[in-house]
């Protein structure tokens, strides 16, 4: 580089003028919006171009007045749109929604705008080279339709022929593959009709796309929403062929997707088609090669098993839950949804998740493309998996077990299900049961179910089946000199049913004879992994313990067999806690009157060594409650619950979040008993976990309405009083709530409430510490404004102690004084009138109180605030949380 020296520019005439950014600035000032947007689209400057497509919507915004200009800056965006740098594009597409919505609120008179310059771009964007862009233009798209931009005539005619060009098998892989994806996510938005006649032909066939697995696992994960748009007949005569094609699919992430979304797909059929045929496909899932494949079907197990659930069995049904406490959103992860059970009751569906839950299954594949998990990528995941599943899962043999071609049943013109079904949040499931006639897949070994609540010898005739089952359960006991004895009568019974099918009656009843002997012995041997156990002896009462109607009895041996220690060795280290999760829904499935084949399941999960399962059930407890009613609450739910009141605080969190709900359904006699056991809440493990005290405050108020009079002052009382010098303001405040409505408790009992008010005086009002004689203020202010205590009442007892907080040498408490008298007292037409002899200690107050040195003082004594009221008291006032 050559190096200029001082007598370089020795001459006046050589000197250099650059000019500055403010000229820059000057001369774009005197050109119009539609002049600089011209000026900078032409630019060579990348970055320049980028700034006026991130700047569009302020140019629309500027010429909004005029329509002409309007027209003007959305014509110059088809030159942006023809940029061949895909950073202009990919920003255009950004700001596409923003536009729309501009141009939708601001200019109805041009309503073509949208339909003639933006939404071509957008189509156009989907199938760009650039992968940013078509990210960016599915992105834009989805906000599009959500938002209800595009008119339905302009998605039927310009959108979906695109997207469905877009999956055609000439297609690029990758566009392939996210136009499917974008095509699954519109299904929901753009209803039946259209799903039906512009995507469902092309969904289906690509479930059968030879060459891309990806494609195929996009349709699998989003097979189960689009069974909910088109509905059961399209369901049962379409898509369920090719959902048996993609469960057996030789690529283990499809299935595993197929078993993430079961429960969905069964929702959308008949219950014929449910029992007879999905519950055999799910047997191919839940002994499935791939581990990961086997994980999930477990993890749906019950969800599937919600799905038989039956309004006129059980008398209940589901319908939405109003909380949005949980709604589904529209992201890559499903949360849980809630439903309500009608009948005698009502509740919240899982909402005691606590984040603690299972991640829920998700049908919507990320716009940035599906992966298959499978190779490395599977051992990334689970470092214990078995190195044969890693490399053998992506190739593997197509599932034997079920048949494609299997003929689906007539659909039935009346599916009750759709009008009662709503999803339910996730849960665990697992399927064994086959049409009676088709043949019983083999499990692998370490698959074999446990023997509890399994055993089948109650029957009068066993047949192959039953027989094979038996075998099964019984294996892991065959250490057990009884338990091979029946092994071995079972299994020459098999071998003589395979000799001659037609076997004599006589000799299998001689068999059963023996086997319901064998089981009279294991009872004695076995009783704790055994159903058996809380049964008499008569085939009759064992058969009542062991088996019910209402789901398929091998699906119920598969959940049952969850809490086995063999099932976390072998499937998911976390099962219980997904058995634990999915256990109301199974419950509220089988109904009260089969409580007795969950209940061992449900004593082994409570008394689980991992704290995740127990806090599971604390939080799920009231629920339960709720289902099995208050005879088995009482005799089952109420020693568990006192178990869990002892317990770590994640899990004394469950009982107490919702410790109303559950104390409510008991005898009044056993709900008194744990009077004395809520001081106990106030001990914690952690001293600094201010949420679980100030939960036991909120907790505490809807108890009042459990309890009597007597019976708040006695024992809620002094709670609440520890509670208001809580060292956290959010819990003080919400105990100060807790104080007045025990002020209305009490109310009715001069004598009661005469002795409350006076300790509250004693205790807070002449408390030595400036925060006491603030909540006493505050507390009268919450009395007076909710109706706590009658005006005459309040006078006799608070009002004189309130009034002497005027000489109060801290302001913060005098401030509350005012704002109390302004907002609450003299509100009220008792005090205003004259014959009132309250009336004069008010006013007299209400002036020292405007004489005060301190300002704020003054103003809100002086002045009526409207935009302060008690709420903003709280955290304008109140000290800081420590």
């Amino acid at each position: 580089m050559q190096d200029f020296g001082v007598d370089d520019y020795s001459s006046e005439s050589d000197v250099i003028i650059i000019p500055s950014a403010l000229d820059f600035v000057s001369q774009d000032e005197m050109l119009t919006p539609l002049g600089r947007l011209d000026k900078y689209v032409a630019s060579e400057n990348i970055f320049n171009r980028q700034m006026v497509a991130r700047s569009l919507l302020d140019t629309l915004k500027a010429v909004s007045e005029d329509e002409r200009d309007c027209i003007g800056v959305l014509e110059r965006v088809g030159r942006l749109a023809d940029d061949s740098e895909p950073s202009v594009r990919a920003e255009l597409m950004e700001q596409v929604p923003h536009i729309a919505i501009f141009c939708q609120e601001n200019r109805p008179s041009i309503p073509f705008a949208f339909s003639k310059y933006l939404l071509p771009i957008v189509v156009r964007y989907l199938a760009d080279q650039n992968n940013q862009v078509r990210k960016t233009s599915q992105a834009a798209l989805l906000v599009l339709l959500e938002q209800e931009l595009i008119e339905r005539g302009d998605i039927e005619t310009l959108v979906c022929p695109v997207l469905v060009d877009l999956t055609a098998p000439d297609s690029n892989d990758d566009v392939k593959t996210e136009a499917m994806a974008i095509i699954c996510k519109m299904a929901p938005m753009v209803g039946k009709d259209i799903t039906e006649r512009l995507f469902l032909p092309r969904f289906c066939e690509m479930c059968c796309d030879c060459r891309m697995f990806h494609v195929r696992k996009v349709c699998a994960a989003n097979f189960g929403d689009i069974c909910s748009v088109v509905g059961g007949e399209a369901t049962e005569e379409l898509l369920l062929p090719r959902f048996f094609q993609l469960c057996s699919d030789n690529v283990w992430g499809v299935r595993k997707a197929c078993a993430e979304c079961f429960m969905t797909v069964s929702s959308s059929t008949s219950q014929e088609v449910r029992r007879t045929k999905l519950s055999s496909l799910f047997i191919s899932l839940i002994s499935d090669p791939s581990r990961w494949v086997r994980q999930a079907a477990f993890q749906s197990l019950g969800q599937f098993i919600s799905t038989f659930a039956s309004p006129n069995s059980v008398g209940q049904y589901f319908r939405e839950g109003e909380e949005g406490e949980c709604n589904c959103v529209r992201s890559q992860n499903r949360c849980s949804h809630f439903g309500h059970l009608k009948g005698n009751i009502d509740f919240e569906w899982f909402s005691f998740s606590e984040g603690n839950t299972p991640s829920l299954y998700c049908t919507a594949l990320a716009l940035d493309g599906p992966e298959c998990l499978c190779g490395k990528e599977a051992s990334s995941l689970a470092p214990n998996s078995d190195p044969s599943e890693k490399e053998g899962d992506y190739t593997s043999t197509e599932s034997p077990y079920v048949s494609p071609q299997d003929n689906i049943p007539e659909q039935e013109l009346y599916n009750s299900f759709h009008f009662w079904r709503l999803p339910i949040a996730e849960m665990d499931l697992d399927m064994e049961l086959l049409q009676q006639g088709e043949m019983v897949p083999e499990e692998p070994p370490c698959y074999v179910s446990s023997s509890q609540g399994k055993a089948k010898a109650s029957a009068p005739v066993l047949d192959r089946k039953q027989l094979e089952e038996l075998i099964e359960n019984l294996e892991p006991h065959i250490d057990d000199p009884d338990v091979k004895a029946q092994v071995d009568v079972l299994t020459a019974a098999l071998r003589a049913t395979t000799m001659d099918s037609n076997l004599e009656d006589a000799f299998l009843e001689e068999m059963n004879c023996r086997v319901v002997m064998r089981n009279s012995t294991l009872q004695m041997h076995h009783g704790d992994d055994s159903e058996l156990s809380d049964s008499s002896f008569s085939p009759e009462d064992e058969k009542k313990s062991k088996h019910q109607d209402v789901i398929p009895q091998a699906l119920l041996d598969q959940y049952l067999s969850m809490t086995d220690p063999s099932r976390a060795q072998t499937v998911d280290m976390e099962i219980a806690k997904h058995c634990a999760y999915s256990l109301p829904g199974v419950a509220m499935t089988l109904g009260r009157q089969n409580w007795h084949c969950l209940r061992d399941t449900y004593e082994t999960l409570a008394s689980d060594m991992q704290w995740k399962v127990r806090r599971t059930l604390a939080f799920s407890i009231h629920e339960l409650a709720l289902i099995l009613g208050d005879q088995l609450t009482a005799a089952d739910l109420v020693p568990v619950f006192n178990g869990f009141l002892k317990d770590l605080d994640e899990v004394r969190v469950g009982v107490l979040k919702h410790l109303y709900h559950f104390l409510k359904l008991l005898h009044q006699d056993t709900r008194r008993k744990y009077l004395y056991q809520l001081q106990e809440f106030l001990v914690t493990d952690n001293s600094r976990n201010w949420r679980f005290r100030s939960e036991l405050a909120e907790q505490l108020v809807l108890l009042l309405e459990l309890y009597s009079g007597q019976d708040v002052y006695d024992y809620l009382r002094p709670l609440a009083f520890s509670l208001c010098l809580d060292r956290v303001s959010s819990v003080r405040w919400t105990s100060y709530k807790l104080v007045s409505e025990i002020i209305r408790k009490v109310a009715s009992c001069q004598a009661l409430l005469a002795d409350f008010l006076s300790e509250l005086v004693e205790k807070f009002c002449h408390s030595p510490k400036w925060s006491g004689r603030q909540a006493f203020a505050f507390i009268c202010q919450l009395a007076i404004e909710d109706d706590c205590v009658s005006l005459e009442q309040f006078s006799e007892h608070l009002l004189a102690p309130l009034l002497q907080l005027a000489s109060d040498p801290v302001a913060n408490v005098r401030v509350l004084l005012a704002k109390t008298i302004r907002q609450s007292l003299l509100e009220r037409e008792y005090f205003l009138h004259s014959a009132n002899s309250h009336q004069e200690a008010l006013e007299q107050t209400l002036v020292a109180l405007q004489m005060d040195l301190d300002k704020d003082v003054k103003y809100f004594a002086s002045v009526h605030p409207g935009s302060t009221r008690l709420s903003e008291d709280a955290m304008s006032t109140t000290s800081s949380t420590y």
